[in-house]
């Protein structure tokens, strides 16, 4: 178990633990951090708080210190100056005829470096652009290229759902999505259907699977066998999240089709011939 802090150097960027030493902060305040590339001014999203030391990385960094309002107007005045790096490195990239997409630029707290980050289709030789940039902002020059996922959630935008995007306002970490839970949430397989901003699969589609591979286990599947409180018959469609199934009755005279709780329905086999239809359209 460990005393520390959680701080964030975005507004929706990851949270990474501090020891605070002896400072006691809220959640809100700002404090400066020493950080694997140097000192940063960040956001304290967690304050003062005891973990278990699985939780975090040994040995944590420490706060240095708690913001004063220099150190804010420092943070602002950096803020001013990427807005002049990002001009400056468009212009450093025209010149060179580079095909790369510049998304952002950010200052270190210190000054020490500045980071310019990008997208590519492929890999880009940009040694002569980072030559250019030093000798134009005398210091460290570090060139990222980040994914279309990366620069959506930098830019922001508004999905096809009206709001802002999920990524851009409230998700630390992109979680895996995958073609297969569109499937299994029975929506349409159209790129356009279920691609987000990024023109990756929509990060929304992570947000209900678990519960559709729950329903998944309990409901009969298309073309199952099934033993109703009326008699056997065939699962023509399933609604999964009202947990209702529509089954063509095996009748004397004619096959109605009939609703049924799937809590009332018991799974007797494959319909072989159903499969056989299937598979021929």
């Amino acid at each position: 178990m460990a005393n520390v802090i959680g701080v964030r150097f975005k507004s929706t960027g990851k949270m990474y633990y501090f020891d605070p030493l002896e400072f006691e902060v809220s959640p809100g305040e700002h404090v400066i951090v020493e950080t694997s590339r140097g000192t940063e001014y960040g956001e304290v999203v967690m304050g003062n708080s005891v973990v278990d030391d699985d939780k975090f990385t040994k040995p944590l960094k420490s706060v240095i210190r708690v913001a004063t309002e220099d150190d804010t107007a420092h943070n602002k005045k950096n803020k001013e100056l990427e807005k002049e790096a990002y001009k400056i490195c468009l212009e450093k990239i025209q010149k060179h005829g580079l095909e790369m997409k510049l998304v952002e630029v950010e200052y270190t707290f210190d000054g020490n470096k500045i980071l310019f980050y990008f997208t590519a289709d492929g890999r880009i030789d940009f040694r002569e652009l980072v030559k250019d940039l030093a000798t134009v902002f005398k210091t460290r020059i570090e060139l990222r290229q980040i994914g279309v996922r990366d620069e959506a959630k930098t830019l922001g935008s508004i999905g096809v759902c009206g709001r802002d995007l999920c990524c851009s306002k409230f998700l630390n970490e992109f979680a895996p999505v995958s073609i297969k839970m569109a499937k299994e949430q029975g929506l349409s397989l159209n790129p356009t259907k279920i691609s987000g901003a990024c023109g990756r699969l929509m990060c929304c589609l992570k947000y209900e699977q678990e519960t559709y591979e729950e329903l998944l286990k309990v409901t009969p599947k298309q073309g199952s066998l099934v033993q109703t409180p009326d008699g056997n018959g065939t699962v023509e469609y399933v609604s999964l999240l009202k947990g209702l199934a529509k089954v063509k009755l095996e009748d004397e005279d004619e096959k109605t089709l009939k609703e049924f709780k799937v809590s009332d329905i018991k799974v007797l086999g494959r319909n072989k011939n159903n499969e056989k239809e299937n598979n021929t359209d």
